[in-house]
């Protein structure tokens, strides 16, 4: 009879063992008599069958951390045709392409002439803050058919829309204003525009050249590829405003992320007399000595023409798939166009933002739309592979080429999809278009690999890998990323009529939810703590000499002061609420999906109902000492950087100096006791009972004491009280979650505060006051620098409540406009 499988709890939620009881092994027909020769042959034997299975387990285990979790190419993500193309480069200041793995790409440049440059030329192209332009970012955009920005240097400032227009099976047709004006009433300014079209690894492109007034000019680009057909880009004969030169020239790139480095390689500089002093002019060409480089993989046509500001230029791109076209989308049809789907977006707008119902005036509700716009803006296409590692791996391996579309946090700094900010960019993509953010969550849930893991950060081709120092480039596959996806899926689900769920809501969650599941369980196992009902962050350094306190970057929240002494002794209380948030959301999902299977959702919601119990979350994570919930390990606040002479390991050479951490106490096992946004966990996603004493405490802290958490521009993420406060973290690292003040933690304040003010509890009328207090200074301050400065920042200064850190940051920073609207 075969063995019964019995089924026992776990220490862990959502584990279990595997008991085989009740085993039954039949008698051997025939006694068998061990000899010592049997020995031998059995021990050496057995060895080498132990060293086989041991090599096969490793190369198994090794290459589950690049398995996909089920490889059906694009079974989650049907293209919405009409979105096929889109602003999806959001790092570079203009530039366009589609959803497809080798996409046309297309671009703009554009330079200041007749100026002697000492250093290299600042050829604007990919968002920089070393540029340091006074403004720039889209007005309007609708994530689709349209976009306004302006760019703002010093002296003029440049005008991008475009407008898309649907037709044939591949996309449409879209075209591009530029528009450029002075903002110097004295000197004439003269700007030269680079655009430009280039293949990635496939398709074909050529120029079509004709004789126009000026000479021989560049009028079309004719090209093919695979998923848009034939095609023709048309620049204009005539312009509109002072035009000089014309120039054109082919190139081969060694990549996309190259065409910069390809254009500057074909600039060449010439004299010319401007208020009778000697400046250069520079132009793009052939040159003998300059040839293209070897290992090429992108065709690139570039179109350079030079005008004196003010001027106009429209750029069309027509699909010849697009066979019952009436007419160019240029001039007057562009205008007109343009001005019918911005009236749409407004209306749109109001209808899902009501802010003038809110009080707020033009100039508030046009930087709500610039927040928005510039997160829709900031949506990018991106295939590729990540470079992963696991512990079977001495070296990084490729995960599976796959694509991503993902709203960046900003185009400058973090021009790629990181995991924990997309949840939180989902709550306001969703709320205008519903469709683009599952468009995206199923994007992300691609990424699982067999395990139930997801890279946290996604690093997809060589234009994102550009971007990132390669310390950060390898994932590990023991690292989360808090599972903020869930936070957008339950607003989602929210917006679902419950009585009535239409089958494409059916549909959406049917699709996520295995991948959901797998991803639930990795946390389940890999991030559980070594106590019953605990978690625990992986990724800390244990060894470090150099941190005052080891980030922990799975987190989210980076160099947050956590048990000064990293070790599985450790417990997370951050991360046990989004564990039980996580539960409570795939429980719901259970109920749509496996209506048939009761058993489904009730595992989930068995383990959502313990870890919201409030008194076992005290008992793990409430100091009562200090009055508040806590991190617990092995921890000193006794720790301090200084500067050390070591002995120099090279014979003959001096001694060396570099800071390092000194502890002036011992460890132990202790709460942490640092106030701040991890001590708000339980309050922040609504685990607290609206009757809790803790609930009371947290109420009256928030905004009790100034030096605490509560300041004029929202709440600071540590309190100022604490030893780590504002301190460095190395000698290189300055602090980061030690102060500022960061929105998506003061958004899910303002949403925590929202729901107690609203349900049944001894608290309610405090949450009301400080919901309305905490409102008021995050929308002032946040418009304040807005109006000031042009940009939406990473962080705000906790004293005087300046934007600091990488700009524009239109990533979870945009959660403004939720706030303004009150949707939570």
């Amino acid at each position: 009879m075969a063995g019964v499988r019995k089924r026992i709890p776990n220490s862990r939620p959502g584990g279990s063992h595997l008991l085989l009881t009740n085993r039954t092994v039949n008698p051997p027909k025939k006694r068998f008599k061990l000899e010592a020769r049997h020995l031998v042959f059995l021990v050496v034997g057995l060895g080498v069958g132990f060293g086989v299975m041991s090599v096969i387990n490793s190369i198994w285990m090794s290459s589950r951390v690049y398995t996909p979790f089920e490889r059906q190419e694009d079974d989650l993500v049907k293209y919405d045709m009409s979105k096929f193309w889109g602003t999806y480069r959001p790092q570079v200041y203009m530039g366009m392409k589609t959803k497809s793995p080798q996409s046309l790409v297309t671009g703009l440049m554009w330079l200041q002439q007749y100026e002697n440059y000492r250093t290299d030329l600042p050829l604007r192209h990919t968002c920089e803050q070393g540029d340091k332009l006074l403004r720039y970012g889209w007005l309007a955009h609708d994530g689709g058919r349209f976009g306004i920005q302006d760019i703002v240097e010093r002296d003029f400032v440049l005008r991008t829309e475009f407008v898309k227009r649907d037709g044939g099976d591949n996309g449409g047709d879209w075209t591009w204003r530029i528009t450029g004006r002075s903002q110097n009433d004295g000197n004439p300014i003269a700007l030269s525009l680079f655009f430009y079209a280039a293949t990635d690894g496939q398709g074909s492109i050529a120029s079509v050249i004709s004789e126009g007034k000026n000479g021989k000019q560049l009028t079309e680009i004719q090209g093919e590829t695979m998923e848009l057909g034939k095609f023709v880009i048309k620049f204009p004969s005539e312009l509109s405003g002072k035009q000089g030169l014309y120039h054109t020239v082919t190139a081969k790139s060694e990549g996309l992320h190259k065409i910069k480095d390809t254009a500057l390689r074909k600039m060449q500089a010439t004299k010319a007399k401007r208020k009778n002093q000697d400046k250069l002019f520079y132009f793009l060409g052939d040159t003998p000595n300059r040839s293209d480089p070897p290992n090429t993989k992108s065709d690139v046509i570039f179109y350079q023409v030079t005008f004196e500001l003010p001027f106009e230029i429209e750029i069309v791109f027509e699909s010849t798939s697009f066979q019952n076209r009436r007419d160019t989308l240029a001039g007057p049809k562009f205008t007109s166009l343009l001005a019918s789907i911005k009236d749409k977006f407004d209306k749109k707008f109001e209808k899902k933002f009501p802010l003038k119902d809110k009080g707020y005036g033009p100039e508030e509700i046009q930087f709500a739309k610039a927040a928005l716009s510039n997160m829709l803006g900031g949506i990018g296409h991106f295939y590729g592979h990540s470079l992963v590692q696991s512990e079977y791996q001495n070296n990084p391996v490729k995960y599976w080429d796959s694509h991503l579309l993902t709203a960046v946090p900003s185009r400058s700094f973090f021009p790629r999809g990181f995991l924990w900010d997309e949840g939180f960019h989902q709550l306001l993509v969703s709320k205008w278009d519903r469709s683009v953010s599952e468009e995206i969550i199923q994007s992300w849930l691609g990424m699982v690999n067999i395990e139930g893991w997801i890279p946290r950060e996604q690093i997809l081709g060589d234009e994102a890998r550009s971007k990132v120092p390669s310390e950060f480039v390898v994932q590990h596959n023991t690292n989360a990323n808090p599972p903020t996806l869930f936070l957008a899926i339950e607003s989602i689900i929210e917006a679902f009529n419950v009585d009535t769920i239409t089958k494409k809501d059916r549909e959406f969650l049917k699709k996520i939810y295995p991948r959901l599941k797998a991803w639930y369980n990795w946390f389940n196992t890999t991030q559980a703590g070594k106590q019953p009902f605990t978690y625990r962050w992986r990724g800390r350094t244990a060894d470090s000499d150099t941190e005052l306190n080891p980030k922990t970057l799975t987190s989210g929240l980076d160099d947050y002061p956590r048990a000064s002494h990293p070790s599985d002794d450790e417990r997370h209380v951050d991360l046990r609420c989004w564990m039980a948030f996580a539960s409570d959301t795939m429980a719901k999902i259970a109920v749509v999906v496996h209506p048939e299977i009761p058993a489904e959702a009730e595992k989930y919601a068995a383990t959502h109902r313990l870890l919201t119990d409030n008194e076992l979350l005290k008992e793990l994570h409430w100091s009562s000492d200090m009055g508040l919930f806590s991190d617990y390990g092995n921890h000193t606040d006794r720790v301090f950087l200084v500067r050390r002479t070591f002995q120099n390991p090279q014979p003959g050479q001096p001694p060396t100096t570099r800071t390092v951490r000194v502890e002036k106490q011992t460890p132990k096992l202790q709460f942490v006791n640092s106030y701040g946004y991890v001590s708000l966990f339980p309050f922040l996603l609504q685990i607290l009972e609206p009757d809790s004493d803790q609930l009371n405490q947290i109420l009256q802290d928030m905004r009790g004491d100034d030096n605490l958490l509560w300041t004029h521009y929202g709440l600071r993420s540590l309190s100022k009280r604490d030893s780590m406060y504002m301190k460095r973290n190395t000698e290189h690292d300055p602090p980061y979650w030690r102060g500022q003040i960061w929105i998506n933690i003061n958004f899910l304040a303002v949403r925590a505060l929202k729901h107690y003010s609203t349900v049944d509890g001894p608290f309610a009328g405090q949450a009301q006051e400080l919901y309305k207090a905490l409102r008021k200074n995050l929308v002032q301050n946040l418009f304040e620098q807005y109006s000031k400065t042009g940009y939406l920042w990473e962080n705000y200064n906790d004293i005087n409540g300046k934007g600091q850190g990488s700009h524009p940051f239109t990533g979870w920073s945009a959660l403004v406009v939720l706030i303004m609207s009150e949707q939570y």
